[in-house]
């Protein structure tokens, strides 16, 4: 079972927060009305299997939002793969669950 932070407006995580996460995580950058996210999700699910341990942050991205501004996304979905706080690997705009898949490894064996 995945773990995920549902997207909130009012609860965006600080960069502080985030450099302090333990483990493995991973920062989804998107947008609700995005159709590019939407078309993510099913590969992201798919290479989410096997990887139930790693947290999921699913972050509403857009004008004014300081997180994805720390980070430097520019389109959406942008996946930021995470060990202890500290960037491993990202992808932009996913096609293909393998490469989701191939950078789960990176932060989580398992």
């Amino acid at each position: 079972m995945q773990s995920t932070t549902p997207p909130s407006p009012n609860a965006e995580p600080t960069r502080a927060e985030i450099a302090a996460l333990a483990g493995p995580a991973v920062l989804e950058f998107g947008a609700s009305w995005c159709g590019h996210c939407k078309a993510a999700q099913p590969l992201i699910a798919t290479a989410w299997a096997g990887h139930g341990g790693v947290r999921r942050i699913v972050i509403e991205d857009g004008p004014g939002r300081r997180l994805g501004r720390a980070y430097r996304v520019t389109l959406w979905p942008t996946l930021v793969f995470l060990r202890d706080g500290e960037e491993v690997a990202r992808l932009v705009r996913p096609n293909d669950a393998d490469e989701i898949a191939r950078a789960l490894a990176l932060i989580d064996p398992a």
